[in-house]
């Protein structure tokens, strides 16, 4: 019997690290402390030591962390915020959270992240609105870092907080510079499924700016001030507890390696499959962290294939099969202008089985279902 493939197969990455996880989980056991214990700290000297950033803020998950960022720089009720329109929700839920408006932008075709080209028209949106325009927040889909020069020269000019959602990217680098680094702000999760993954929930926020941390650490333990029961601010309860640090600590030992595995992957996929299927592309000088590998299939019959390629037993999933502005919680705030290439990207997508353990020969079987499929 040919043996079930694995979309993302955290069972092998756990074979891997199986000893050194259960140790690092049997000392938070002994010590007893599962929330703010001593590992969270550690974590976060490491993870920003890793990511080129002067602090990282531990807190419960990825859409904190950007609903985090943007209540620290006191972004609410009549502020605009440019977010993409293709890209998953809680990029657009954060702004929502804190009472500011999403501004939907469009994406580029080739790299699926937001279009700069597109921003000034965003911006005019947003102010034709009566609205504040306060923030730009980039989405690195998939893996890959957005344009972030041209999107801080763009945030510089108009005086907007540019916030790089890293959920899907971090480990990526961006020409010559790590993710973590290449925005004021960065926010990141650690989903289970995500490239750096725990065994919950958990996410963490990036930055220089040491008054900003301050803010964030009091905002992230109910607005807490000198003790917790002084709140000098409303806040929010979102904590990263001790276990999820100790794994965290234990992955990232080995995310270097798997990065690498990440690209030999993707290389793989990228020589085999040809012009069968339209396939991503990475600048020279960007590295991507392949939290998906997402092909194109355009002329209508992706939704086709992918039932041809579950039948064979391939796996495979759509991200995202709807824009945010089809979205019946999102239908009513505004576009920043057309929004054709999120429309058609949603109708074309679809995600092949990726992750740091995928075998040459199980690759081999995945991509020539898909040829069969085509």
């Amino acid at each position: 019997m040919t043996e079930p493939i694995a979309f993302i197969d955290l069972a092998a990455q756990r074979r891997r690290i199986a000893s050194e996880i259960d140790a690092a989980i049997a000392k938070v056991l002994g010590h007893g402390g599962y929330i703010s214990g001593p590992e969270v700290a550690e974590f976060e000297r490491r993870l920003a030591a890793f990511s080129g950033a002067k602090f990282a803020v531990a807190c419960g998950n990825g859409t904190d962390a950007i609903q985090l960022a943007l209540m620290a720089k006191g972004i609410g009720a009549g502020d605009a915020v440019l977010v993409p329109d293709f890209t998953f929700t809680a990029t657009a839920e954060a702004v929502a959270l804190v009472g500011a408006t999403p501004i939907f932008v469009d994406v580029q075709a080739d790299d699926f992240n937001i279009d700069s080209d597109r921003l000034g028209a965003a911006l005019q949106v947003g102010r034709g609105t009566g609205l504040k325009p306060r923030a730009l927040i980039a989405v690195d889909l998939f893996g890959l870092p957005a344009d972030y020069d041209a999107l801080s020269a763009f945030c510089d000019a108009n005086e907007l907080v540019l916030v790089a959602d890293a959920a899907q990217s971090f480990g990526a680098t961006f020409r010559g510079r790590k993710v973590g680094s290449l925005a004021p702000i960065t926010t990141t999760s650690f989903f289970p499924a995500k490239p750096l993954g725990c065994y919950g929930d958990g996410g963490a926020i990036l930055t220089d700016d040491a008054e900003l941390v301050a803010v964030l650490r009091s905002l992230r333990v109910h607005g807490q001030g000198s003790d917790k029961y002084d709140n000098v601010r409303v806040g929010v309860n979102s904590r990263l507890d001790t276990l999820q640090a100790a794994i965290l600590m234990c992955k990232l030992d080995i995310f270097p390696d798997e990065i690498e595995r990440r690209q030999e992957v993707a290389a793989r996929y990228g020589e085999t499959l040809g012009n069968r299927v339209i396939t991503p592309t990475v600048p020279s000088d960007c590295v991507s962290v392949w939290a998906q590998y997402t092909v194109r299939v355009p002329g209508g019959r992706r939704d086709e294939i992918a039932a041809k390629l579950k039948a064979a037993g391939v796996p495979t999933a759509v991200y995202y099969p709807k824009p945010l502005h089809k979205q019946t919680a999102y239908r009513h705030y505004p576009a920043g202008g057309p929004l054709g290439v999120s429309d058609r990207l949603a109708t074309e997508v679809l995600s092949l089985p990726m992750h740091p353990y995928l075998a040459k020969d199980v690759q081999e079987r995945i991509v020539g279902a898909l040829y069969d499929a085509l």
